[in-house]
């Protein structure tokens, strides 16, 4: 009787692993039993899970084969290094598909398989916080969209709009512009939030740099749309800005409230801040 590590193993060998249906190599069946068999991604997930695998055993498991005379393992292991400027699976998120087949024994299939599990990635994070956001708490807000807009190497603003129970109506990226800053106007994004019938409206947008401090063009913005809306009746509840893993409230900041004490330019939502509770918004 076959052990679960045979029967693995035979399933590798005898499924058709190319995207013309062609048995693998000889050569790529060498390369990959050259591999301790407690190494190899298929027998070390069926024996210790998923958790127990490297990114790049991950990535081996999803590609299946690798190149010429080099493991699925190996080849992994090369994309992981490939983007300088964002190491690792983060750099997966920012190449394209172009950019990813130019890889040694990356075809446009394989490219594309990794694109679609960035994206999964992405949409698994946001679904995680779906349930439990709260649009009246800027920690909640900034937590539902963190994985949205942080990854992204330009800035974005998106429009969350809200019916009169505080309830999400739609979120739109309104205005994309460059990684010195987005171009839009208050016209912009009433029209839009009428055009859904919002009662009341939440903007963010993201800081590639990492950093969510709040710029002077930030601030100008943000005080041009709370005036308009202030005319049109619809309420800008808050204004986030996205940074790596942290935010940054404006309607925390001093110039919010003109009455409250200087709280400083900055009052960082991170990571450890978010198990606070309180309904900010009313």
């Amino acid at each position: 009787m076959q052990t679960g590590e045979e029967q693995i193993r035979n399933e590798m060998e005898n499924t058709k692993l190319s995207a013309n249906g062609a048995e693998p190599s000889q050569e790529t069946l060498r390369t990959m039993k050259g591999i301790p068999k407690e190494e190899r991604p298929y027998e070390k997930c069926f024996a210790h899970g998923a958790e127990s695998l490297t990114d790049a055993e991950l990535l081996a498991v999803i590609l299946r084969t690798g190149a010429k005379g080099e493991s699925a393992l190996e080849l992994s292991r090369k994309i992981l290094a490939q983007n300088k400027e964002a190491n690792g699976l983060l750099g997966i998120y920012h190449m394209s598909i172009s950019d990813l087949t130019k890889v040694k024994g990356l075809g446009r299939v394989k490219a594309i398989q990794l694109k679609c599990v960035a994206e999964l990635s992405r949409r698994i994070a946001r679904a995680t916080f779906s349930d439990g956001v709260s649009f009246k708490e800027p920690e909640s807000v900034a937590r539902y969209y963190m994985e949205e807009m942080r990854h992204r190497e330009r800035e974005v603003l998106m429009l969350v709009m809200l019916n009169s129970k505080g309830r999400l109506l739609k979120d739109q990226i309104i205005s994309q512009g460059t990684v010195s800053g987005s171009l839009t106007s208050p016209r912009e994004i009433f029209i839009e939030a009428m055009r859904n019938q919002a009662v009341s409206i939440i903007l963010l947008h993201n800081h590639p740099s990492g950093d969510p401090t709040p710029s002077k063009e930030d601030i100008a913005l943000t005080q041009r749309v709370r005036k308009a809306g202030a005319i049109l009746g619809i309420e800008l509840l808050d204004h986030i800005i996205i940074g790596d893993c942290q935010a940054v409230s404006m309607r925390e900041q001093t110039f919010w409230h003109a009455e409250e004490a200087v709280r400083g330019t900055s009052n960082v939502i991170s990571e450890d801040l978010w198990d606070r509770s309180g309904d900010r918004y009313d």
